[in-house]
C-alpha cells in the first residue's frame, strides 16, 4: 500500500510517499508530518512577523531574550556548523540580503555605503547564546538571524523523527526537490534513487540533463545551486547565494551536493560548498558523507564535476 500527500511550506511544495499495509495510518501519520513542518515554517520563518525568529530579531539587540528549547538547539547546530564550515555557512546573512536587494526582488547592485553598513551587522560573533539561561543576545542593533539555510534540513529530521516514533519503516520526503530523505526502502526496490539535474535542464529533463543519480537508504540528500534570483551588471550574473566573509554572491560553483545521515547538516554543507568551491573538499570529504561540486569550466560543457562518492550518470 502507497499513499502520497503533499503541501506547501517554506516556500517549496513538500511530497511525502509512504508505504505499508494500513492506508488510513499511513495517512494520519503522513498528516502528521506535514503538520510538523508546516509549525516549523510558522515557527522559524522571518517573513512571518509573529514568528518566534521574527519576535527575536525585533528583541534581541536590547537585551537577552529566552527562546523555547528546540529553537535554542537549533541555534546551537547553526553556530557548531558556522565553526564547521570556517564562516561559509552564516545565519546572520540577511543584512547582505537586503544589502543586494535579493528578499524580496531579484537583486541589483548595492548602493555605495550600503554593503559595508550590512558587514557591519553580520557575523555569527554577534550573536550571543547562554546555554544556562537559553539566551539570545545580539551585539548590536540591526544583527539579524535567517534560518532559511538550515530550516529545510531541519525539518525534515523533524519530520523523520516522527516517522521512526510512529514507527514507519518505509517512506521518502522532499521539500522542493532540494531538502530530501530516504527512510528505509521502497518496496520493490533495494534503495531510493534520485536524480541530480545539470545546471539548466529545466522542467522536463531529458536522461543526458542528469549529472549524477543518487542512492538512498535511511540517508538525507540536499542539493544547492546558484541559480533561481540573479541580475545581470557590467556583464557579470550576480547570484543570490552570497559569501558571508565577503558579502558578496558566490562565483566559484553552480551547484553542490550532500548525502548523509542528518538533513540539517546536508542542508548547512551543500551550501557552505557553494561558498568555498574548490575547497571545499577538506570540509567535507570525510565518511559518512558523500558530495557534488560543479564548478565553471570555461568550456562547451560550462561545468568541471568534482565528486566523491557519488556515481556518475
Amino acid at each position: 500500500m502507497t499513499v502520497r500527500l503533499a503541501r506547501m511550506a517554506m516556500g517549496s511544495r513538500w511530497e511525502l510517499v509512504l508505504e505499508g499495509s494500513d492506508e488510513t495510518w499511513l495517512r494520519a501519520v503522513g498528516e502528521e508530518v506535514l503538520n510538523e513542518i508546516a509549525y516549523l515554517d510558522s515557527h522559524l520563518s522571518i517573513y512571518n512577523p509573529r514568528s518566534a525568529v521574527s519576535r527575536l530579531n525585533a528583541r534581541a539587540a536590547s537585551g537577552p531574550v529566552q527562546v523555547e528549547p528546540r529553537l535554542f538547539r537549533l541555534l546551537q547546530t547553526a553556530q557548531r556548523l558556522h565553526a564547521a564550515t570556517d564562516g561559509a555557512f552564516d545565519i546572520t546573512v540577511g543584512p547582505l540580503m537586503e544589502a543586494w536587494d535579493f528578499v524580496h526582488h531579484q537583486g541589483q547592485l548595492p548602493k555605495p555605503g550600503v554593503l559595508r553598513e550590512a558587514r557591519a551587522r553580520t557575523g555569527m560573533h554577534r550573536v550571543h547564546l547562554d546555554e544556562a539561561r537559553r539566551t539570545v543576545q545580539f551585539e548590536r542593533p540591526g544583527v539579524q538571524i535567517d534560518l532559511g539555510g538550515i530550516g529545510k534540513g531541519y525539518a525534515v529530521d523533524e519530520a523523520v523523527a516522527i516517522l521512526r516514533e510512529k514507527e514507519v519503516e518505509t517512506a521518502f520526503l522532499h521539500g522542493g526537490t532540494s531538502a530530501i530523505y530516504g527512510l528505509g526502502c521502497p518496496h520493490d526496490a533495494e534503495v531510493w534513487k534520485v536524480a541530480i539535474e545539470r545546471p539548466g535542464a529545466g522542467d522536463d529533463p531529458a536522461a543526458d540533463d542528469m549529472v549524477a543519480v543518487v542512492t538512498l537508504c535511511d540517508e538525507a540528500l540536499s542539493v544547492s545551486a546558484v541559480w533561481g534570483k540573479a541580475f545581470e551588471a557590467d556583464g557579470r550574473i550576480f547570484g543570490h547565494v552570497l559569501d558571508p566573509r565577503k558579502g558578496e554572491p558566490v562565483e566559484g560553483a553552480l551547484l553542490a551536493a550532500v548525502a548523509g545521515p542528518s538533513a540539517t547538516e546536508a542542508d548547512v554543507l551543500s551550501t557552505a560548498m557553494l561558498v568555498r568551491g574548490r575547497d571545499a573538499m577538506n570540509m567535507v570529504k570525510k565518511p559518512p558523507l558523500r558530495s557534488l561540486l560543479l564548478l565553471p569550466a570555461g568550456t562547451d560543457a560550462g561545468y568541471d564535476i568534482m565528486e566523491w562518492d557519488m556515481p556518475l550518470v
